[in-house]
């Protein structure tokens, strides 16, 4: 074990949940500014959309880069170094709101926050296993949901002028605060032996004494062909819960800045309660199959509302994506860290992760067909990719057993 990974593994858990609640946090408060930018008139409906999009085109190097220089030089250096890149990104949208801005603030979020949920993830399971993993799901899912609550508070109740610097300026402290605790606590740890194994676990998620050398049973391979098919339905639901859904809910100016945050806090926390009743109850890898279809249902309930949904298919549907984000993006990190060889685990999590925000290109996509297919179809189109994945996981599961842990 290098000397990076041996003081990675002596730090404490709660500095890497500090972090990586953080990074959700940076990576999904921007929700609850889209109302405040479209009702400020600083961008155009757009360059409001794009904004949220160009997040994804930083996240892809940032994931994929994070996850594999964590297997090279440890993950503790890269989690910083993203955490502090979320921070610069948000004090760059803090002295300009506009397009060129908000933009490249974003571009330069996503990128951090790529390098700190990659590599922050692939920590987390080098201390506690499969454990590890499945929290750090759990982390990022809570700051996810906090981020947006906070904001769209904060552009409530702040006057124009600090509902346009505020939230950003709060989220880059809370990074840059993580980055401190870390810090600190660098200069307190005590690594393990050379030859302790980091990526012990008591138990793993399945039930199953963890696997911590690479056998035959594990390959980087077989371990995104069980994840990816997972990874699409992650931010695929939690975007159409808390961007697409409140966006056709008829509402007033008012109160469309708070629909996001209210949106988001409903759906993740809707995906919290799946993720713990996931780990206490051991469920199997059939809870991914139970999560790609209620991503169909909540897909097929969105399409239903059309261009106007009223409240109660809102109340209804938000929650039922909630659930399938948050059973999707557990399994997929249990089949990560169960089925990857540990020499590459995090480049395997970068890739995941990748998969998995592809999702947040699905607002600007789905209004970029309106024009032409409607509201609806293009939903249609999604409810039954997601059944099929279902039944893939399924047959994988039963007549492969290409999931046997």
């Amino acid at each position: 074990m290098s000397q990076a990974h041996r003081g990675a593994a002596g730090t404490p858990f709660w500095v890497v949940a500090l972090l990586l609640f953080s990074a959700g946090w940076a990576a999904n408060h921007f929700a609850s500014m889209l109302p405040v930018l479209r009702v400020e008139g600083t961008l155009s409906a757009v360059a409001v959309n794009s904004a949220f999009g160009v997040y994804a085109v930083g996240l892809l190097p940032g994931l994929l880069g994070g996850g594999g220089l964590a297997d090279r030089i440890g993950p503790r250096r890269v989690v910083l170094a993203g955490s502090l890149t979320a921070a610069l990104g948000n004090v760059v949208m803090i002295f300009g709101h506009t397009e060129p801005f908000i933009l490249t603030g974003r571009l330069i979020v996503g990128v951090g926050v790529g390098l700190a949920v990659s590599a922050g993830t692939a920590w987390a399971a080098s201390l506690r296993g499969t454990t590890g993993a499945a929290l750090a799901g759990l982390i990022l899912t809570s700051g996810f949901a906090a981020g947006p609550v906070i904001t769209g508070a904060l552009a409530a109740v702040l006057p124009t002028a600090a509902r346009l610097s505020v939230p950003y300026a709060t989220t880059a402290a809370l990074s840059l605060l993580a980055v401190a605790a870390a810090l600190r606590s660098g200069r307190y740890a005590t690594p393990p032996a050379p030859d302790a194994a980091s990526d012990a676990d008591p138990m793993s998620d399945r039930g199953e004494a963890p696997k911590t050398t690479a056998g035959p049973q594990r390959g980087a391979a077989r371990a995104l062909s069980a994840a990816l098919p997972m990874a699409l339905w992650v931010f695929s639901c939690a975007t159409v819960a808390f961007v697409v859904l409140p966006s056709r809910l008829p509402a007033s100016e008012e109160l469309r800045m708070l629909l996001p945050g209210a949106a988001a806090a409903l759906a993740f926390s809707a995906g919290l309660g799946m993720q713990v009743l996931a780990r206490r109850r051991r469920w199997g890898p059939g809870a991914g199959a139970a999560g790609a279809l209620l991503a169909a249902t909540g897909f097929a309930l969105v399409a239903g509302g059309g261009h106007a949904p009223p409240v109660w298919l809102f109340l209804l549907t938000v929650p039922v994506l909630g659930a399938a984000y948050g059973l999707c993006l557990r399994e997929g990190l249990v089949d990560v860290d169960t089925l990857a060889p540990p020499s590459s685990r995090g480049l395997v999590i970068g890739v995941y992760y990748t998969f998995t925000y592809l999702g947040f290109g699905l607002p600007v996509l789905l209004e970029s067909l309106d024009p032409a297919l409607g509201p609806s179809v293009p939903l249609l189109w999604l409810a039954g990719a997601a059944g099929v994945v279902a039944v893939l996981r399924v047959v994988q599961i039963r007549f492969t057993n290409h999931l046997t842990r």
